[in-house]
């Protein structure tokens, strides 16, 4: 699946496959000095490409379905996962995943948002929308972890929090906070990487974190560039330059201060190789964790908190 603006390389890769379909099909056609040279083209314009993405098209990669999403980091990086389900008040929500695993032989709890793959599975899990259920489950596995000592790993990717009537009448904005104060008052390591979309409340109640990492052409900001865009100028279709405007980048926000790493993706995206994506999570994960390994609970809460007192403080000197 390429994007909009893969299109050319798209023209490119697809023209080199028919060369090597029509050589396997009749052996004594000789093209691969031919192939071989478009192949050579198509890395040079997909470094091209990958070397120079605007703020908006690292939203469309961020966006990109092929991308590997919770389940698949979970699944690759974790062993003896166990889930755990429902928030012991309304209903279980699909939308976000957790459990007990161990990664490296160390013991942690993950929690996460899950896009799904297929249409069947991106309906089950709601896109990654959250509703309060949702939340209120991460708060209940995040006190399980904080009463056992058990560091706690956070999968951002959700385009937001739902939006929906029943999840409002069930207290949707409560349900974000007390998950944004829950991650404050941890006295375990909190780490939470973007491996997508974070988008608005719905990640930041996952990842007020003593470390937060975003990968390379993920994106995190307060509102989706179409809904700045609805907001400011009216006009959805201005989603370019509401990009630019909301310093959205992982670049962006690691100049500004707000996220510690960026964990470098495969070129081309993590979707055209999930695994060496998946596998720099992990040793980013790992090393942050060893980080934290040495500070007692008071300092990991104070830290965490001075943190993002720190950021308000900068916000106002400016």
């Amino acid at each position: 699946m390429y994007l909009e603006f893969e299109k050319p390389l798209a023209e490119i890769e697809g023209k080199v496959e028919e060369l090597r379909a029509l050589a396997r099909a009749n052996p004594e056609m000789d093209v691969e000095k031919e192939a071989a040279g478009l192949q050579k083209k198509a890395e040079d314009m997909l470094s091209q490409l990958y070397g120079s993405l605007t703020p908006w098209r690292k939203c469309q990669v961020a966006r990109h379905a092929e991308r590997p999403h919770c389940r698949d980091y979970i699944e690759t990086l974790f062993t003896d996962y166990t889930p755990l389900a429902g928030d012991r008040n309304f209903a279980e929500d699909n939308a976000v995943l957790g459990g007990l695993a161990r990664i490296n032989g160390r013991s942690v709890m993950v929690i996460g948002h899950e896009k799904g793959s297929d249409t069947k599975s991106r309906i089950e899990h709601n896109f990654g929308m959250a509703r309060p259920e949702g939340y209120r489950k991460a708060i209940r596995l995040m006190d399980l972890a904080d009463r056992f000592g058990i560091p706690v790993i956070t999968l951002v990717d959700t385009p937001g929090a739902y939006p929906g009537k029943g999840a409002e009448e069930r207290g949707q904005s409560e349900a974000i906070a007390r998950s944004t104060e829950k991650c404050l008052s941890l006295k375990v390591p909190l780490i939470s990487v973007v491996i997508g979309e974070g988008g608005s409340g719905g990640a930041v109640a996952f990842a007020t974190a003593n470390r937060v990492a975003m990968l390379e052409h993920s994106i995190y900001s307060v509102i989706s560039p179409e809904g700045c865009a609805s907001i400011l100028w009216k006009d959805a279709e201005k989603m370019r330059e509401a990009a630019e405007a909301l310093r959205l980048t992982a670049q962006d926000l690691n100049e500004l201060g707000i996220i510690d790493k960026i964990i470098k993706e495969p070129l081309g995206g993590a979707h055209r190789d999930p695994k060496t994506a998946i596998k720099a999570v992990g040793a980013a994960i790992e090393k942050m964790l060893d980080d934290l390994s040495g500070q007692t609970g008071e300092e990991v809460r104070n830290n965490r908190r001075k943190k993002f007192l720190a950021m308000g403080a900068k916000g106002l000197a400016a």
